[in-house]
This record gives structure tokens, C-alpha cells and sequence, in this order.
């Protein structure tokens, strides 16, 4: 029987019998069944957190901050074991599931302690007798629908700064997500995952025009400058496109480096790269995981296979590690002679592979970063003040890193532009997205106004009532 879930202060859903495996990537063996969601679940769960809503929404701040701080506590308490089974369902390597923990508790934290610091404004009245009042009020019911890569992680980018901000959430999932987002008891839908998927998300909500909040897709640029220390730039890159296995939606998908340096640094990364260990995630010596399923590599593995029919060169990689002939294991991949019209450097690839082109001049480098349709995130690695400056200001992307790949701030804002979505994550941006605007206008002089004059009694050209 499908567990239920306790929102609102009682127990909803339960209503399926059906089940889903969770299958080990490492392994290919079944790990645990969870209970597969119907839209009655999601309809239960939304109900009860509407009646929950208005006395949540009323708790004091500080009592939201001591709450969210002992989310903060608990997944310390139980990192270990969290940490553990998200390598057993997911093949990220422990320690990048120790780290999420970490990071997921961190958040916790600092949305309890900027969720309490302010609720709105008092802006400037046009009389002496009158307040003016900015409010920031919550929207009501969230929906947050997260993706499998970082998932704690990422629900509590959404999760804490909706409750901080006075929400309520509702647990969300691709069997009920069409509930979750077509529901009038909803109010806001907060996603993280495909393009294709958040567009269809974003024309359910369109008719009630609902707030939709949406992470989606990257193709993220990486441009090494003919001034970069290779002994840094090459492990940089290699993190930025191989981190989870290259399973992160800012992972680094397109490398162009400078012609100059181009030999040098393709002979440094191949062997950087041949260094690293592939295997399970529960193997503390392990580098990079398996993928989490067996279409995710088979997509990976076409897109390699269609670059190297058109030209390509794959310098290491390319294949399944034939040590490890289970699991979803792909060797990390550097490839080159690749040309902008090639699947592997226009499509979201969200595997290890690492394709790198030359280009000439700095002009080149920043038109070929504005290339994709995407604009999640963008590197750079000069110490070339001129260039820095420039591409933070002409590129097109969320987020820009310099010299300093992939790292995230809790107090920073999170997000993307053109098909890589709408909306931010994290820092005061991030609570914003959970919160609406209410304009207050109260006179408190009580006095007298005559709201309506006759025509015959108004000097038009003073301005003022005669007599």
C-alpha cells in the first residue's frame, strides 16, 4: 500500500497500490520500491495544506526560524545515512552526497534567519495623514517538482525560502505533476528539470496564469584564455564537465581554448582525465559514478557517435569501461574537431563527455559562449582584467564564474535566461520568488472628503473648487 505523507498535521495520500523500483546504477539491481503517486494523492496533499495554510502563514518569524533551523540540525544528525542511500539510488560518488547534505543544511539556515528580517516597507505618502505600507505576503500552496541529480539539494532551494517566506508545500513528483500544476488550490509551481518539460508546465499554468518558477536546461560554455595556468584551468574543466558524472545542469558541455595554448591543454586534460577512477559511488577511491539510468548513457553515447561520424576525434573515453560490465558506467570523454552544428555541442548532453574547440580571437570566444540557445551558467579562466569584464557583461547566461568553477553561495542568486528558464534560487532573489506584493494606502485622520464634485463647481483653469 502507498505510504501516506503527513502535511497540514494529518496523514493524506495512500491511494495506490502501485509501486516503483529504485534501481542501483552501480549495480542494476533493485535497491528498494517507493509508492507510486496518483493525481488523488496530490489532490489530498494539496487540500491539506491549504487548510494548514492560514494558520502557518500567521506563525511568528522567529518560530519559522527556529523551524527551519531544525530542518538545518536534523540533516546534519542524519547526514551519513542520507549521504548512503542517495549513492545506492542515484551512483553519485558518497562524498558528493555528503556534500549535498551539507549544502542542503546550510541552506535551511540562512532562509530561516533572512526569511525574519523584514516583511515589506513603509514607502514615502503624498499627505501628512496618511501611511503607506509595501507588504510581502506569501502566495498560499507551493508545488516544488525536483529532478533526481541533487535531490534533496535542490527541494531545499525551494523548499526553504517558501516556507520561510510563510508557504506551504505541497510533495510533488512526474506522476502528479499535472495535478499539482493544473490545480486551482495551487499557487505557485516551482521546477527544476528539462526544457521540454518545463515548457509543458508553463502552458498548464498558463490559463490560470499562475505563477510558474522554472530551472530548466543548460549547454554551459567554458573559455580557457591563452594566459590561463593550465596546472589550475586543466582539473577546473575537468571538475566543471565531470562533476556527477556530468549529471548537473550547469555542467560544463562546450570548452573553446585559445589556438595558441589549444595542443598543450587537450594533452594536459586527456591525461588528467585518464587518471581518474571510475566505479561505484559507494567506493571512497572512486572519482566519477555510473549515470543514473540506462537511456540517460545511451543519449550520451549517440551524441558521441554522431560527432565522431561527422569528423570528430574522441582523444580518451568514448566507450563503456569494459572492467565494469554492469552498471550504467560510461568512461569520461575528451573529443575534439568539433563543429557547432553538432549535436554534442547544440543538445544538452548531461553526461561525462568533454568536447573542446579552438578559437581565435577574444570576439570569437564570447560569440561562440552566446551560441547556444541556453543561458544557464558560463567560466572563464584569464587573469586578463579587459576580458573578464567583458564576458561578465556580454554573455548571456545566469551565472558567471571566473576562475572558479560551479561554486555556489546561498546568499547569491541562482537562475537562468533564454531556454535555461525564468526566475532565481537562493539569496534575497530566491525568497522573492515565494512572496507577492500588497500596496497598503490608510489615511488614519478620519477626517471628511467629498469624493465626488459637481462639474459646475470646479474652476477648470485653477484647479480648485470655487467658492
Amino acid at each position: 500500500m502507498a505510504k501516506p505523507l503527513w502535511i497540514g498535521g494529518r496523514f493524506v495520500g495512500g491511494a495506490s497500490d502501485e509501486v516503483i523500483e529504485v534501481i542501483n546504477p552501480a549495480t542494476e539491481e533493485v535497491v528498494d520500491t517507493v509508492a507510486a503517486g496518483t493525481a488523488e494523492d496530490a489532490r489530498r496533499a494539496i487540500e491539506a495544506a491549504n487548510e494548514a495554510f492560514p494558520s502557518w502563514r500567521r506563525v511568528p518569524g522567529v518560530e519559522k526560524a527556529e523551524l527551519l533551523h531544525e530542518v538545518a540540525s536534523r540533516l546534519r544528525s542524519r547526514a551519513e545515512e542520507l549521504a548512503t542511500t542517495l549513492t545506492l539510488e542515484g551512483g553519485k560518488p558518497l562524498i558528493e552526497n555528503q556534500d549535498e547534505m551539507g549544502w542542503s543544511a546550510a541552506c535551511f539556515d540562512y532562509y530561516a534567519e533572512i526569511g525574519r528580517h523584514s516583511r515589506g516597507r513603509v514607502v514615502p505618502s503624498i499627505e501628512d495623514s496618511q501611511l503607506s505600507l509595501v507588504l510581502k505576503e506569501p502566495y498560499g500552496v507551493v508545488a516544488c517538482i525536483v529532478p533526481w541529480n541533487y535531490p534533496i539539494l535542490l527541494m531545499t532551494w525551494k523548499v526553504a525560502p517558501a516556507l520561510a517566506a510563510g508557504n506551504i508545500i505541497a510533495g510533488a513528483g512526474s506522476i502528479v505533476g499535472d495535478e499539482l500544476v493544473t490545480s486551482p488550490r495551487t499557487h505557485v509551481v516551482a521546477f527544476t528539470g528539462s526544457t521540454s518539460v518545463g515548457q509543458r508546465i508553463a502552458a498548464l499554468a498558463a490559463p490560470r496564469v499562475k505563477k510558474v518558477h522554472l530551472e530548466l536546461g543548460g549547454k554551459d560554455p567554458f573559455v580557457v584564455c591563452e594566459d590561463a595556468d593550465l596546472d589550475v584551468a586543466v582539473p577546473g574543466v575537468a571538475w566543471a564537465a565531470l562533476l556527477n558524472a556530468g549529471q548537473v545542469c550547469t555542467s560544463t558541455e562546450r570548452v573553446y581554448v585559445q589556438q595558441s595554448i589549444f595542443d598543450e591543454f587537450t594533452t594536459l586534460i586527456t591525461e588528467h582525465i585518464q587518471s581518474l577512477r571510475v566505479g561505484p559511488g559507494m567506493d571512497r577511491t572512486t572519482d566519477i559514478g555510473p549515470m543514473a539510468r540506462a537511456p540517460y548513457r545511451a543519449k550520451v553515447e549517440h551524441q558521441v557517435e554522431d560527432a565522431v561520424n561527422r569528423g570528430a576525434r574522441v582523444l580518451t573515453g568514448g566507450r563503456r569501461p569494459p572492467e565494469l560490465p554492469r552498471g550504467f558506467f560510461y568512461e569520461p570523454t575528451v573529443i575534439v574537431d568539433v563543429e557547432p552544428d553538432m549535436e554534442i555541442m547544440c543538445e544538452e548532453t548531461f553526461g561525462p563527455v568533454i568536447p573542446i574547440a579552438a578559437y581565435g580571437t577574444f570576439d570569437e570566444a564570447i560569440q561562440l559562449a552566446n551560441s547556444s540557445a541556453y543561458g544557464l551558467g558560463a567560466n572563464l579562466y584569464t587573469h586578463n582584467v579587459v576580458y573578464i569584464k567583458r564576458f561578465y557583461e556580454e554573455v548571456k547566461a545566469g551565472t558567471i564564474w571566473i576562475n572558479d568553477p560551479l561554486t555556489d553561495n546561498d546568499a547569491g542568486p541562482f537562475g537562468g535566461t533564454k531556454l535555461s528558464g525564468t526566475g532565481r534560487e537562493l539569496g534575497e532573489e530566491g525568497l522573492e520568488e515565494f512572496r507577492e506584493t500588497k500596496h497598503v494606502h490608510w489615511d488614519f485622520s478620519m477626517e471628511h472628503k467629498m469624493w465626488w464634485y459637481p462639474y459646475e463647481q470646479y474652476d477648470r483653469e485653477s484647479g480648485y473648487l470655487e467658492g
